[in-house]
C-alpha cells in the first residue's frame, strides 16, 4: 500500500503507474503551474504561465519514469530526474543577470522554477502530500513574506537608489547635499552599464545617520534628493 497519506485515502492505484493516477498528477501539477505561473506573469518576471506548465509536466512526468523504473524494472536510481534538475539548473543560472541599473534579476524566479520542478518530481513519485505541503510553503514564501520583505526594507536605515547626474562635476555637489540630509554614502559606484554613454549615472547606498531623518520613508528622502539643482533622475531601487 502507498505510504503518502492522500495516497492512502485515494487507494492503491494512485502510488502506481497508471492511467488514472497519472491523470490525476497531470491534473494537479497543472493546477500548481498555473497558480504559481500567474503570479509570475502578474509580476511581469521571465518565467510565466506556460513556462511554469510546460516545466512541471516534464519534471512530474520524470518522476513517474523514475517511478516505473524502480517499480517494474528494479532499478533504485532515479536518473530522469536528476538529469530534469540539472538541465534546469543551467538553464535558471543563465537567467539570473544584471539590469542596467546595475541590479541583480531573476534570482527569486530561478529558484523558484527550480523548487517547481522538485515539487513536480515528488508529485511524480506519487508523494502527493508532500507535493502539496511544498507548493503551499513556495507560494507563501513567494506572497506573504514579500510584503513583509518590504516592510522590513522600509523601516531599514539602509536603502540604495539609482542616481542620474546632470554633469560629471555634479558630483560633488550631490555628495555634499546628501551630507548636509544626514545621509552617510556606504558605497558609490559609476554605473558601468552607461560607461561609455557620456551620461553620469551612479548606483548609491545610503545609511541614514540622522536621527529625525529616520522618521521619514525611504521615498520622501529620494524625493526631497530629486530637487536638488544637480540632480538629473534619482529612484530607489530593491
Amino acid at each position: 500500500m502507498p505510504t503518502d497519506y492522500i495516497a492512502k485515502w485515494l487507494g492503491e492505484w494512485s502510488g502506481e503507474v497508471n492511467l488514472a493516477s497519472t491523470a490525476l498528477k497531470t491534473a494537479i501539477v497543472i493546477v500548481m503551474a498555473v497558480i504559481l505561473g500567474c503570479e509570475r506573469s502578474r509580476n511581469r518576471h521571465a518565467a510565466g504561465l506556460r513556462t511554469f506548465i510546460v516545466l512541471s509536466i516534464g519534471s512530474m512526468f520524470a518522476g513517474i519514469a523514475d517511478m516505473y523504473f524502480i517499480q517494474e524494472l528494479h532499478d533504485g536510481f532515479s536518473f530522469m530526474s536528476a538529469a530534469v534538475f540539472i538541465g534546469i539548473s543551467i538553464i535558471t543560472a543563465n537567467t539570473i543577470v544584471y539590469s542596467s541599473k546595475n541590479q541583480l534579476m531573476g534570482l527569486t524566479t530561478s529558484f523558484g522554477v527550480w523548487t517547481m520542478s522538485i515539487i513536480s518530481a515528488i508529485l511524480g513519485f506519487g508523494l502527493y502530500t508532500a507535493a502539496l505541503i511544498g507548493f503551499a510553503a513556495l507560494m507563501i514564501g513567494l506572497l506573504a513574506f514579500y510584503r513583509l520583505e518590504n516592510y522590513i526594507k522600509a523601516k531599514s536605515d539602509h536603502f540604495e537608489i539609482h542616481l542620474e547626474l546632470k554633469s560629471k562635476g555634479s558630483l560633488q555637489e550631490f555628495v555634499a547635499a546628501a551630507r548636509e540630509f544626514g545621509l552617510k554614502i556606504d558605497n558609490l559606484e559609476l554605473n558601468p552599464a552607461y560607461a561609455n554613454s557620456g551620461l553620469s549615472v551612479y548606483t548609491v547606498k545610503f545609511t541614514v545617520v540622522e536621527k529625525e531623518l529616520r522618521k521619514k520613508s525611504h521615498n520622501d528622502i529620494i524625493e526631497a534628493l530629486s530637487v536638488l539643482d544637480c540632480v538629473y533622475h534619482v529612484e530607489r531601487l530593491g
